[in-house]
């Protein structure tokens, strides 16, 4: 499949949701989900290299949600302990390899010891040039766009900016994503087709592609890039027509 995608033609951004974990640990009988997020890395790890493979400039990995932190105690610390880790066991690998580690996501909020462990990460491969790691941690949707508003509502309030004069591009420059390109391509595993307050604001003209019967844990490259040649296919108007979109190509 590699070989039939359009480099000409690539989504330079794609976000994930990767779902279906827990479903498939109980699946192969293991009450813990812990056991489908550990088996999960790799999943990771191979659309990483599949993305650097082909030359997508930046990948959003939806790895734990504001929403997540209701789940039960264990899991959560489970999670955190899988996050400090996996960066531990993998940071090298990404470094060597010209990966840079990025962050979207309420940090702040993290245990130290995670915090710590994923601020030096994202130091370490800051300089790195190949594709963009974009980890969403303790993130969501609605958190992003109500920060940027107070954020514009504070500098309204000390008088440095007019209510008349903020714009979507000023509106954009204050979410946590500033600087990076809306993502193209959504893909979700495990079946549901919503976006789970992931990247509300930023997914307004994203391609989705959902994966019905497959759950995170088995997702590989060629998954990957089953999607994107989907992709290549699809006629992106945004709202024009298509009769529009052939006279300015």
């Amino acid at each position: 499949m590699k070989e039939q995608i359009d480099r000409n033609n690539l989504p330079k951004h794609i976000a994930v949701i990767m779902d279906g974990n827990g479903r498939w640990a109980k699946e192969r009988g293991f009450a813990e989900r812990i056991f489908g997020h550990r088996h999960a890395l790799k999943a990771i790890k191979d659309t990483i290299a599949g993305c650097a493979e082909i030359g997508v400039e930046y990948l959003t990995l939806y790895a734990f949600s504001t929403e997540n932190w209701n789940r039960p105690r264990a899991e959560v610390e489970a999670l955190m302990m899988l996050l400090v880790s996996s960066l531990k066991d993998e940071i090298e690998d990404m470094h060597q390899n010209n990966i840079r580690l990025m962050t979207i996501g309420e940090t702040d909020v993290l245990p130290s010891h995670s915090r710590r462990e994923l601020l030096a990460s994202i130091e370490k491969t800051k300089n790195n040039t190949g594709v963009k790691v974009i980890l969403a941690w303790s993130y969501s949707g609605r958190w992003d766009i109500a920060n940027a508003a107070k954020n514009l509502a504070k500098q309204v309030k000390e008088g440095v900016l007019n209510p008349d004069d903020i714009t979507e591009e000023m509106f954009e420059s204050q979410l946590t994503t500033q600087g990076i390109p809306d993502p193209d391509l959504m893909i979700r595993t495990g079946g549901d087709y919503r976006i789970s307050n992931f990247l509300l604001w930023q997914l307004a003209y994203a391609e989705l592609y959902i994966f019905e019967n497959l759950f995170w844990p088995d997702f590989r490259r060629e998954h990957l890039f089953g999607a994107i040649l989907d992709y290549q296919v699809r006629e992106r108007r945004f709202g024009k027509t298509s009769e529009q979109i052939k006279l300015n190509q």
